[in-house]
């Protein structure tokens, strides 16, 4: 069992409470004193298929016996078999695997530019929007929208025009002869789960193809069924001609992808790379994953269990007086009429319930896909007696 020194040993960047989580099954996961919590946040949507699934410890047991890096000089067999069922299953040509969601995007924001300097006349601005989330890199960090990042890591790096999220005007007035494309979130969800409209995608699809500027989505959080459907883009009838995935393409593991259309790609060699991207430990439990989710009828399950979790959501807003519920498929948030979402946090983990605050007034909640009914039933039912208590003054009281 660590002990407050051994926590110490760990670089600090991120407030913990003073557990150490050491296994964990499906929906649930278990800490060092034996303590188990039903977990809604899985990794940030990263495990799609729960805690230890085990079609991933298979294919991760399966593939290290086999190969596990033959560097990227080399093809291997299982980055070929995810880039062939990703195309099957996208309206893209092309696929570039990365470690991470930071990762890809990063590697999304080189192809535009390098796509603007060969075919824009050098155009190098990429249009991104207020409160976007595109990662830690310092480029994915400059792209994002996030105010608190304003004068964190300076300078940062230049050529990202940020304009609101669904306001097309504002991206049209934005677009220049220097830019080369614009980039966002179908729903941001570090910002405390908020859509793009339907409208909005495609009026900016139609802009930018007006314009002849790119169009990115970052998908890292609402790709991989997370939203009711494979892909989010494919829910507004919108095709970008680059998306990025993260998140539950590995299911636990590291694993990202850029994904573009066949006229847009125009790396050359020693353009991208990456020591370990694309390696067949990482492209079989990918493989596996999606296969997973391609199976008859798990999409629609994802699609059931998220309109069960926003009906118990509503009924919990309108019990509690709080606000709206936003979001799709297993990706939802629920508004509250006070800033004490750090409390409920909290209060809710020592019930046994991990979610997370997306925002001090925004609830965030990103169960496995593979969730079921009664845990669904669970968690609002400790969601409801959080809410009840009335100790600090600050919570929802039932009236």
């Amino acid at each position: 069992m660590p002990s407050s020194a051994d926590f110490n040993s760990l670089m600090s960047i991120t407030t913990r409470p003073d557990i150490t989580m050491v296994s964990g099954s499906g929906s649930w996961i278990t800490d060092q004193n034996g303590t188990r919590y039903l977990d809604f946040i899985q990794g940030w949507a990263v495990n799609c298929l729960g805690h230890s699934p085990q079609v991933v410890a298979d294919a991760l047991a399966r593939q290290a016996g086999r190969l596990i890096s033959p560097s990227p000089a080399f093809y291997n067999d299982q980055a070929i078999r995810l880039a062939d069922l990703l195309t099957a299953n996208s309206c893209f040509d092309k696929v570039f695997f990365a470690n991470c969601g930071a990762e890809a995007n990063e590697g999304a924001i080189k192809l535009a530019r390098k796509w603007g300097s060969v075919h824009r006349n050098g155009a190098y601005e990429i249009v991104t929007m207020i409160n976007g989330f595109h990662g830690r890199t310092l480029a994915t960090m400059s792209a994002s929208g996030k105010p608190h990042w304003d004068e964190l890591f300076e300078p940062k790096v230049a050529g990202f025009i940020k304009v609101p999220l669904n306001d097309l005007d504002a991206v049209a007035q934005a677009i220049t002869n220097k830019t080369a494309a614009v980039m966002l979130e179908p729903i941001q969800g570090e910002a405390g789960v908020i859509p793009a409209t339907a409208e909005y995608l495609a009026g900016l699809r139609k802009l930018t193809r007006e314009r002849g500027t790119l169009l990115i989505f970052d998908e890292v959080q609402t790709g991989m069924g997370r939203t009711g459907s494979l892909f989010a883009y494919q829910q507004c009838g919108v095709e970008p001609d680059i998306m990025t995935l993260g998140k539950g393409i590995g299911a636990g593991v590291p694993l990202a992808a850029l994904l573009a259309r066949e006229e847009v790609c125009c790396f050359e060699p020693g353009d991208q790379g990456g020591t370990y991207n694309g390696n067949p430990l990482m492209a079989a439990v990918g493989c596996a994953v999606l296969e997973e989710l391609l199976k008859p009828g798990f999409i629609e399950h994802v699609r059931e269990m998220g309109s069960l979790l926003r009906d118990k959501l509503e009924a919990l807003s309108r019990k509690h007086h709080l606000g709206e519920v936003r979001g799709a498929g297993l990706l939802l948030a629920l508004t509250l009429p006070e800033a004490n979402g750090d409390t409920l946090v909290v209060q809710a983990r020592d019930k046994g319930l991990i979610i997370n605050a997306a925002r001090p007034d925004t609830l965030r909640f990103m169960p496995a896909l593979n969730v079921s009914r009664e845990e669904i039933e669970m968690c609002c039912e400790i969601l409801d007696e959080v809410l009840t208590i009335d100790a600090t003054g600050t919570t929802g009281v039932t009236v």
